[in-house]
């Protein structure tokens, strides 16, 4: 279907009219050989509360942005490629059913489906495109995903310390490693994590403890791997050297 649709008149005009929809704050989106395969509205598990977000899935990206006016007007695009996305699909709490995990290396997030066959179809349907993307560049699945945000609602006190209380005064932070919702005492350190943004990012104590061990447990592999490419590279110098 993909190469039945792939440079065809209606595939263009269909990429054309998400692009008119996103307006200038939108990327542009055609490419050679990118078809528009399907559209749906799914609810995203936001960090206030589950919002209604509009998805279209191409061949080789996963588009999907905040509705103004459905099939008129879209903003806040987001862009993700097939190759590094992971799916896992995710019982029913009571207030969201049909869930299912978006995994990427930047970003995971929870949606939701109106219906469980809708939820199956979207499924199948990325996870056919994905394969289909990763046999074309010889690429693997992507092992490293960032942690989803826990919604703030989850959680009225601090998931590391458990007993500041948030209120109106004392704000709900989210450690950008593992996702918990903490208190600024529990998240004071920033990290450098270049997979997920080229600036350090709030992480609570106990992802910082963590993070900076493998940091030097990395350097010290480093300096091992490194000394016998020094001795390989010395020499011992003649009678006539100073």
């Amino acid at each position: 279907m993909v190469d039945h649709l792939a440079n065809t008149e209606i595939n263009s005009q269909r990429i054309a009219a998400v692009e008119n929809c996103f307006g200038a704050s939108g990327q542009p989106l055609a490419l050679p050989g990118r078809v528009l395969l399907g559209e749906g509205i799914l609810t995203k598990e936001c960090r206030k509360k589950p919002k209604p977000r509009i998805f279209f899935l191409f061949n080789d990206i996963l588009v999907y942005g905040s509705i103004i006016i459905n099939k008129r007007k879209y903003n806040s695009q987001h862009i993700i490629p097939l190759e590094d996305v992971t799916l896992e699909t995710l019982p029913d709490t009571l207030q969201m059913k049909n869930r299912w995990m978006i995994k990427t290396s930047k970003k995971s997030f929870v949606v939701s489906a109106a219906s469980l066959t809708e939820r199956k179809e979207w499924i199948s349907h990325l996870e056919e495109c994905i394969k289909h993307l990763l046999t074309k560049t010889g690429r693997q699945p992507c092992r490293e995903h960032a942690a989803p945000w826990i919604p703030d609602k989850a959680t009225d006190i601090c998931m590391r310390c458990t007993h500041t209380k948030f209120s109106t005064l004392t704000r709900r932070h989210h450690c950008r490693k593992c996702g918990f919702v903490v208190c600024a005492d529990c998240s004071r350190h920033r990290f450098l994590m270049p997979r997920l943004s080229p600036k350090p990012l709030r992480v609570c104590n106990l992802c910082y403890r963590q993070l900076l061990a493998e940091e030097k447990k990395e350097a010290e592999a480093d300096r091992r791997q490194a000394e016998p490419i020094r001795s390989a590279v010395g020499y011992e110098p003649s009678s006539g050297d100073d």
